[in-house]
């Protein structure tokens, strides 16, 4: 059978993803309500009432959903003051990260990623058998924009996260503006957009150009990452592409459903991104506040620390020891770096307690 397997995907690494609240509790052998999970950048307050009333009175769950994803794009495109022709949704914007790939990368195609960033860019190139091209970030994690010109001949197209995952920094305006020039398509992932401030958002860019494609998720503002609901904005005629290439029924009747009533519930969605944005920025005072560790600025629901003097993944295994999960990455660029996200205001203590006694057993 192995012979009949494309030989690049029998060596490839699997994502690293994490696991669920009581998979971790029942590792640990303690109830889910004691698990303080921040290892996923998920919502903590959860869906919206609106949202989870909706799903209780649904009944059409026995009804294979609507290929078009018409009631959906039209919402969306209200939502967003954009023509729904632009819009393609899917099971979380992972779904359309692989979409994008699908549509523009042939075998072989350069793809440009730019580490420290989220894993998925590159899973999805080397899975669609894309060539992938890194161009490491600056050592403040910003883009380094004249080594990505220089590599654009050799590429097609390049994903970019704004916030970055994990570093939290966003894209400044001129540096999408120099990328859009070198012609390839820049898909800017605007996952955690609704924490920076919506101002920040390159969606209005769309209708000017065309090598632009803006994705956004429900995993995060709106407490749906459970069901797998996210968007993509772009040219029509792409979009057109998507719509004819994604599998019939990829956003299934609850996540439709789900979608509806969070848009239509936006305003608490909105007051809730901005209560998680006061709790990072409270963490991250308290985190700062800690003589080995580093924070570094971040306007998504999450922070990035530098661990100085301990081994990161050594802390990160006591903290879950006692109930507490946050995101290693076993990347040369972040080996000494812990993600921490936003949880509710009731996890800065414990989190910080458990620091404080760590640091004391290691001598830190």
């Amino acid at each position: 059978m192995r012979s009949m397997i494309r030989p690049d995907l029998l060596e490839l690494p699997g994502y690293v993803s994490i696991a669920p609240t009581d998979v971790l509790a029942e590792r640990l052998g303690i109830p889910p309500e004691r698990v303080i999970k921040l290892d996923g950048n998920e919502n903590p307050f959860g869906p919206s009432e609106k949202a989870l009333a909706a799903l209780a009175v649904e009944r059409a769950y026995h009804i294979y959903p609507d290929p078009d994803q018409g009631r959906v794009r039209a919402a969306l495109g209200r939502f967003l003051d954009v023509e729904p022709e632009r819009i393609v949704c899917g099971l979380g914007s992972d779904d359309l990260i692989d979409l994008v790939m699908r549509a523009v990368a042939s075998p072989g195609d350069g793809v440009i990623n730019c580490p420290p960033t989220f894993g998925m860019y590159p899973f999805s190139t080397e899975v669609a058998g894309g060539r992938i091209i890194d161009v490491p970030r600056q050592e403040s994690f910003a883009l380094d924009v004249a080594a990505i010109e220089r590599a654009a001949p050799d590429a097609k197209l390049i994903f970019l996260a704004s916030p970055n995952n994990p570093t939290g920094n966003l894209l400044r305006s001129h540096e999408l503006d120099a990328l859009l020039d070198t012609g390839l398509i820049v898909v800017v992932d605007e996952a955690y957009i609704d924490f920076a401030g919506r101002d920040h958002s390159f969606l209005p860019r769309i209708a000017e150009r065309e090598n632009l494609v803006v994705l956004r998720t429900f995993s995060k503002w709106a407490g749906l990452a459970g069901l797998r609901a996210g968007y993509g904005v772009m040219s029509k005629t792409l979009a057109s592409v998507l719509m004819t290439i994604k599998q019939p029924y990829n956003l299934n009747v609850a996540a439709g459903v789900a979608v509806l009533a969070a848009l239509d519930d936006a305003p608490q969605l909105d007051e809730r991104a901005c209560a998680i944005a006061g709790v990072r920025d409270r963490m991250a005072q308290a985190l700062a506040a800690v003589p080995w560790i580093t924070v570094y600025p971040s306007v998504a629901n999450f922070v990035l620390c530098r661990l100085d003097g301990v081994d990161a993944l050594e802390v990160k295994n006591r903290l879950a020891s006692r109930g507490i999960f946050v995101r290693y990455f076993d990347t040369a660029m972040l080996r000494n770096h812990l993600r921490i996200s936003a949880g509710l205001e009731e996890h800065i203590e414990p989190v910080m307690r458990a620091l404080r006694e760590i640091g004391a057993e290691l001598g830190r």
